[in-house]
């Protein structure tokens, strides 16, 4: 189980074959890595399953190998997403094994052991996020890293400090930790090292990524929004050949916006940048990754609090809208996005309002 989907192994791989698995995608949501938030909203699990089915069809029309293998109607038969008549939480993919580094401490703090990952090895997920950034919308970590001093402008390939909202004359290519307790920025030398990559393994990642980010963005593009950023994540099959895996193209995996407003789980996100929470989960990150200690939740003072029921509904109906919009197909009986979107602003006019 995840925290937003549950795995369901068919038939499991072996260390030289693929196997077969099922996402479930469920109504749970996660932020900041925390897992499980209290609430539960409403149609997202089947939302994400069609725009994530859309999504990798629409990839794989373009040449680019995924793990998918279709949905699961209401009868359990596997088709295709022009087959569906009604929405389904179920996707069935080319399942390949997830080693996960080795976990330890020293003096410095909390590491891990890749040593697992060569250039032999296959049939594996790959241990790291590839993200794509096309704009820096209110909210990218990109300020963050910074202020922090994480990243530089160079490294960026930017001449002036970025603003907000800023487009990018070129996408910038990021890459992050998977499989640790917290995920992690880091540099592409270090990610070649720790997934056991080649040179030409990473030239190809980069290949794929740029691709993807240009099919996404049309498929976005064609529903009135923008793909300001998003993340792939991709494994080696049972021949060492790259494919993309886990899903692509929601509203989880992606940050569009319509008219400069989120149309993602950004939306939950801002809401919990508000609360004590946020500032007690940012302050026990800091101790952890200081004193080696493994879950930082742990070192939490505080649980998450409920959503706004308010909020909630609109963060439902956005999920169903941007489906329809998405895939072109009304699958959901929600209002137009736009509508949905306008109902938003209201919401955040409010309560600055009452602020």
């Amino acid at each position: 189980m995840g925290s937003v989907k549950d795995l369901e192994v068919i038939k499991a791989p072996t260390r030289d074959k693929m196997g077969i698995g099922r996402f479930h995608f469920s109504d749970r949501y996660s932020v900041f890595d925390w897992g499980e938030m209290p609430d539960h909203i409403p149609f997202k699990g089947a939302a994400l399953c069609i725009m994530g089915a859309y999504s990798f069809e629409r990839l794989e029309e373009n040449g680019i190998r995924t793990h998918y293998r279709g949905l699961v109607d209401e009868k359990g038969r596997l088709v295709r997403f022009d087959e569906i008549n009604e929405p389904t939480n179920i996707m069935e993919f080319n399942l390949v094994n997830v080693y996960r580094p080795r976990a330890y401490s020293n003096e410095t703090g909390l590491k891990y052991d890749y040593s697992i990952f060569t250039p032999s090895l296959k049939n594996y997920l790959i241990p790291l996020e590839i993200i794509y950034r096309n704009g820096l919308p209110q909210g990218s970590s990109i300020f963050k890293r910074l202020e922090e001093g994480q990243i530089t402008l160079k490294d960026l390939g930017l001449d002036h400090y970025p603003k907000p909202g800023e487009k990018l004359p070129k996408p910038i290519f990021d890459v992050s930790t998977k499989l640790e307790e917290r995920d992690r920025y880091v540099t592409w030398e270090e990610a070649k090292k720790i997934a056991g990559l080649t040179d030409s393994d990473l030239e190809e990642i980069k290949t794929i990524l740029l691709k993807v980010d240009n099919i996404l963005t049309e498929i976005a593009s064609d529903a009135n929004l923008e793909n300001e950023d998003g993340k792939i994540e991709l494994a080696f099959d049972d021949e060492r050949k790259l494919m993309v895996v886990d899903v692509v193209g929601t509203l989880d995996e992606c940050r569009f916006t319509y008219n400069g407003v989120h149309v993602s789980k950004e939306i939950a996100r801002q809401f919990y940048r508000r609360t004590e929470w946020y500032r007690d989960i940012e302050e026990a990150k800091k101790i952890a990754e200081k004193t080696g200690v493994r879950d930082w939740r742990s070192l939490c003072k505080s649980k998450p609090p409920k959503l706004d029921p308010q909020l909630k509904t609109i963060i439902s109906e956005i999920y169903m809208a941007a489906a329809n919009d998405l895939t072109k197909r009304r699958l959901f009986d929600a209002p137009k996005l736009p509508d949905v979107i306008k109902k938003y602003w209201e919401y955040e006019r409010n309560k600055l309002k009452a602020a």
